[in-house]
């Protein structure tokens, strides 16, 4: 990645305009161009431009009637300019969709505040985004490895496995200071949490950096694209930052959905830290958002759809800080994997509302199996039908599902003993549980008895 071209100064563009018979109304000063896109410099000067006009005096309509819309958010740069944003209708929709969508109900036969399911896809969530935001950041190993320890609670073996385990215990950390105020301190800690047993110098962990360590966003090139604020500034940034994280009321108004995101850019452009900022300013957005109300953010994943092109993610960092601390351009990509993320979500709920139907059927004709297994067992009977020979254990099974232990043991216990679904076997002081390739002639069985 490389940094974007830096925009021209519009006011030689403006003032040529403006000696013109027509004036700015010729260009007719749209903030976005004619497929209603809100465009940075470095893409918009390759467009076709409106008749008889060059890129630069259409670049400099757009920003002038930009500039007639910015709203401040009461935090500058080093050098004193104000961080802004303005509203698109494309923003604007897609924030009535967020309002409707990420703090109501899910529209589903099997809503996700469902008492047995809402764990079920709350630590699927947790799962998820702790593997790819550590992944985004560098973490490299598999999926399955990644959850399976997990959902087993087994010890981290290397570094790119601790990442992910911090990451897991951060989320939680997440959401039980979610009704808290933010301070220096809780952001210290969220640091700490996520770097510990990672770093070449452990005492980066939980602290701030300082004038001695030289912290800059470089890319794969080695191309400087991001110098943070000076160390010795950061005590009153972040205490800005955390002073606009907990205004309850703002002028002008900021939607709770764009305040998290822009809490999400101010971490990761004051980039305090030696180490762990992105994984901090991802969590700082769930936090925000979980703290106004839209519950439904702790069930996505932004760092997964994130991952699937970071580069675009790199980009609305570097488009608003060469563009006049224009906040707009990350916004809007923000909302764009938000709203995937949801409707990703909708997908998942959808698929196992269907599985867990499916798995119901085989059961209906029985009186003997109608109701008497849980949503739990219903999800882990259709696994079994589908991966014969799979092991199941009781802290995997807890784990998934957010369950007491003794929960969890009965579940699998009934699943063996009373209906002869699963086989088990001892393994040293407990047992496990394997699933038979014969599964479909014991449910056949059991729904004759």
């Amino acid at each position: 990645m490389k940094k974007p071209a830096c925009p021209p100064k519009i006011e030689p563009y403006i003032n040529d305009l403006l000696s013109r018979e027509g004036g700015l109304s010729v260009l007719k000063c749209n903030i976005t161009d004619h497929k209603g896109r809100y465009l940075h410099w470095d893409k918009l000067r390759f467009l076709p431009t409106p008749e008889g006009h060059s890129s630069e005096q259409w670049w400099a309509s757009i920003k002038f009637a930009r500039k007639q819309m910015y709203k401040c958010i009461g935090i500058s740069d080093p050098e004193g300019k104000q961080f802004v944003f303005l509203h698109t209708d494309e923003m604007l929709e897609t924030l009535h969709w967020l309002d409707q969508n990420a703090s109501g109900m899910i529209g589903s036969h099997q809503p996700i505040v469902n008492s047995q399911m809402k764990n079920t896809y709350l630590i699927r969530s947790l799962i998820e985004e702790a593997i790819t935001s550590s992944q985004l950041e560098g973490a490299s190993t598999t999926w399955r490895v990644a959850k399976e320890m997990l959902r087993q609670e087994r010890k981290p073996s290397d570094k790119n496995e601790q990442m992910i385990y911090n990451n897991y215990i951060a989320m939680q950390f997440i959401r039980e200071f979610k009704q808290e105020k933010l301070t220096s301190e809780m952001l210290l800690e969220l640091q700490k949490i996520l770097t510990e047993d990672t770093l070449e110098e452990e005492h980066h962990a939980g602290c701030f950096r300082t004038m001695k360590d030289d912290v800059s966003v470089v890319s794969d090139r080695g191309d400087t694209l991001h110098i943070p604020p000076a160390a010795n500034l950061l005590t009153q940034r972040i205490n800005n930052v955390c002073h606009f994280a907990n205004e309850i009321t703002s002028q002008p108004f900021i939607h709770p959905i764009i305040k998290s995101i822009i809490l999400h850019f101010l971490l990761g452009y004051e980039h305090p830290f030696v180490d762990g900022n992105g994984r901090t300013a991802r969590a700082l957005f769930y936090w925000s958002a979980a703290q106004q109300n839209y519950w439904l953010m702790e069930f996505i994943s932004i760092s997964r759809i994130i991952k699937k092109a970071p580069l675009k993610y790199g980009k609305a960092y570097l488009y608003t800080e060469s563009d006049e601390n224009d906040l707009t351009y990350f916004i809007i990509y923000q909302l764009e994997i938000i709203k995937e993320a949801i409707n990703d979500l909708y997908i998942y709920i959808d698929k196992k509302s269907k599985e867990i139907a499916s798995a119901e059927e085989l059961f209906l004709s029985s009186a003997q199996l109608r109701d008497r297994l849980n949503y739990r067992q219903l999800a882990l009977i259709k696994h079994a039908m589908k991966h014969p020979g799979f092991i199941y254990k009781i802290a995997e099974h807890q784990n998934s599902h957010g369950i007491a232990y003794q929960t969890a043991r009965t579940d699998l216990l009934d699943l063996s003993d009373k209906f002869n679904f699963l086989n088990k076997e001892t393994k040293g002081k407990g047992f496990i549980f394997r699933s038979p390739h014969n599964l479909a002639d014991k449910i056949q069985a059991q729904s004759k008895k």
